[in-house]
């Protein structure tokens, strides 16, 4: 389960219950921090919490402002540095991330469609393509801004565009283009808009729909990788010739199970789901391979020894002589990465790890042999300005 399912789950328990809620979310960063932004968490009256927006360390106080946010009906903002090794000591956070964050707080309206979780749930709910959603956080001005706090456009890979930013506007135009070149760059951002009472900031945060997850087989061995990869919510398939194995029963993480005997492989639907051939199966390993030679799979894992991959590849160039140039650099055999794994869990563990690391474009090495920073740096049109201290807060008009 994704944390915006886990979210979406909260805010419906709290919506029936009457319980009032608001939303915290990361919206800058300078330096280094535990959770990027886009992290969220929802908070109640109560003080329940439901996702996180750091390890642990900005929590609890994000938790005291957020009930206050609710009873002011008022979206604030809070800026955490922990910059300064004495501001831990003066303010108790013990943040050790060397960063500047800065945390939307917004009171939910329930019967309000267009507040943020209801606007992410329409993105979720045809989670076909990527989007990109647009949050004003931040104006240096009165109420005659040309936005308020907490406005937000999402725009999606296909052109769809909606939101509650006001429309028939420059501020309007230049934000849908900067969104619109965050999704063609595959690149979150930030950037700010002069304006006539002052300066608008805006965070481009980029949604990216859940990973897809082919698996051909349904051995016992497939199924610590089933439970891995839905844990952090990969949509999961599970096909196999078997029936006896191919059971809904054995795999009740996957999204879909199915029974396909070898010969109907090929009628399968080709997409860009990442495919893992784990039958044990020779002659179904071969049929999956010869099906996904022209299909969009951005990630092909094969099970067994590299030996094992050379013969397959010897007789699929028998009727396909450059199977082996389709299957380059996404053909992955042995499959998963070095951890020296044996048992069924530890083997789920280095495929599903490597997956990760394709997805995040990393060679997967150890961190501290890394020179680059473990998170690729927001782009930005000015940095974000320090503040006088952890606490400060800046209460906006919305």
């Amino acid at each position: 389960m994704t944390e915006l399912q886990r979210l979406l789950i909260a805010y419906d328990a709290h919506r029936a219950a009457g319980r009032p809620c608001a939303l915290a979310t990361v919206v800058d960063l300078a330096g280094s921090a535990y959770r990027r932004p886009g992290a969220r968490m929802l908070v109640t009256a109560d003080g329940q919490l439901t996702g996180a927006i750091s390890g642990g360390c900005l929590e609890g106080d994000a938790r005291r402002r957020a009930r206050q946010c609710i009873q002011r009906q008022q979206p604030t903002v809070v800026t955490y540095d922990s910059t300064d090794p004495d501001d831990d000591l003066q303010f108790g956070s013990a943040l050790g991330c060397q960063g500047i964050v800065q945390i939307l707080l917004e009171p939910l309206a329930f019967d309000d469609a267009r507040n943020p979780l209801e606007l992410l749930r329409t993105w979720w709910e045809g989670v076909e393509e990527p989007a990109v959603v647009a949050t004003v956080f931040h104006l240096d001005g009165p109420s005659t801004a040309p936005a308020m706090v907490g406005e937000r456009l999402l725009v999606t890979a296909s052109g769809a565009v909606q939101g509650s930013l006001p429309t028939h506007s420059a501020l309007y135009e230049r934000i849908l283009t900067d969104a619109r070149q965050a999704l063609a760059d595959n690149q979150p951002a930030t950037r700010s808009y002069p304006s006539e009472v002052g300066q608008v900031r805006v965070s481009l945060e980029l949604l990216r729909p859940p990973v897809r997850l082919t698996i051909f087989g349904a051995g016992n061995d497939v199924k610590p990788v089933v439970r891995m990869a839905a844990t952090l919510g990969w949509r999961v398939r599970v096909v196999d010739g078997r029936p006896g194995l191919a059971q809904a029963t054995r795999f009740p993480e996957a999204e879909a199970v199915r029974v396909v005997p070898v010969d109907q492989v090929p009628t399968l639907p080709q997409d860009g789901s990442f495919a893992l051939l784990m039958t044990h199966n020779y002659y179904y390993d071969l049929a999956a391979l010869r099906h996904l030679l022209n299909a969009p799979a951005p990630y092909i894992g094969l099970l067994g020894p590299r030996k094992k991959y050379l013969r397959l590849l010897e007789e699929l160039e028998k009727d396909v002589p450059d199977a082996a140039q389709r299957l380059q650099q996404r053909l992955h055999s042995p499959i998963g990465l070095n951890l020296g794994s044996e048992t069924p869990e530890e083997i789920a563990l280095s495929i599903v790890a490597e997956i990760q690391a394709v997805l995040s474009g990393r060679p997967a090495g150890f961190l501290r042999d890394s020179p680059h920073p473990i998170h690729p740096r927001i782009a930005s049109d000015g940095e974000l300005a320090a503040s006088a201290a952890v606490s400060a807060v800046c209460e906006l008009g919305g």
